[in-house]
């Protein structure tokens, strides 16, 4: 298993000196870089906190806004928001590079890279939308063996409580299955955004990179993730204000753990 080279931040002691550019699936790093990936987000944060800040406002202000619009108002959000996300990236890469970052870097993705992320959005939400109907329809297949149940037997109390069995039963596979199947999905995603914005792979390509990603380094992802559940709930504690620090250093440390997988070679 190929480790990260040398001159990534966050090196894997004792590594051999890699190729130039990384295998497919990026390099595997150490477990420890997932706890360094906060860090470096933070010091990228730190550069330029009050834009960083003003970017937030912004982002939220029209994911909110987005979310009133009747009906189309939730779909817009959903594909629109890797293209602002890409926009962030570009940004976090920008101030990793020592070169300004203004609000304006936040619509920065709506150029080549619009149809790309536009596809990507539409790739995962056709993904969770399967996901979701088979939940559905172990859902309902339960409910309708639980109502059949009830109609054969006699006692209406041993049959309603059969039902509720039934209906709790479903339910838990239901969403183990949503489990299953949306781990991989998410596994997908992850890195896609910052692959197709500041490598140019294609949507798909994108994907299948960003979960062989995943897939190489799960105890730096994991320590990364349980550090994030520790930090999103220190950041919700106090009315969510948190969440205007929280929020773009999780982006920048998104961007150093990309950096730190796949490198930069200059970008797309």
């Amino acid at each position: 298993m190929e480790s990260a080279p040398s001159s990534s931040p966050f090196p894997v002691p004792g590594a051999a000196t890699p190729p130039e550019s990384p295998p497919p699936g990026g390099w595997a790093v150490a477990a420890g870089c997932g706890a360094q990936w906060w860090s470096e987000g933070w010091r990228l944060f730190v550069a330029a906190p009050w834009i960083w800040l003003a970017i937030t406002l912004v982002f939220a202000a029209i994911m909110f806004a987005l979310a009133f619009i009747p009906f189309i108002g939730q779909l817009a959000s959903t594909l629109l928001y890797p293209v602002l996300a890409g926009g962030v990236l570009l940004g976090a890469r920008a101030v990793d590079r020592g070169e300004p970052l203004t609000v304006g870097t936040l619509f920065a993705c709506f150029d080549r890279h619009f149809g790309p992320l536009l596809i990507l959005s539409l790739l995962y939400f056709a993904g969770w939308l399967v996901v979701s109907v088979l939940a559905v329809m172990i859902i309902v297949g339960g409910v309708g063996l639980g109502t059949l149940s009830a109609i054969l037997t006699e006692d209406p109390l041993q049959s309603g409580i059969a039902a509720l069995g039934t209906l709790g039963a479903t339910a838990f596979v239901a969403l183990l299955v949503g489990v299953a199947l949306g781990i991989p999905l998410l596994m997908a995603y992850w890195f896609a955004p910052a692959l197709v914005v500041l490598r140019g792979d294609e949507p798909l390509a994108a994907m299948k990179e960003s979960f062989r990603a995943n897939l190489r380094n799960v105890p730096p992802l994991l320590i990364y993730g349980l550090i994030g559940i520790g930090l999103a709930i220190v950041a919700t504690i106090p009315l969510l204000l948190g969440w205007l620090v929280l929020a773009p250093v999780f982006a920048t440390s998104v961007y150093a753990s990309y950096k730190d997988i796949f490198g930069d070679a200059g970008g797309a």
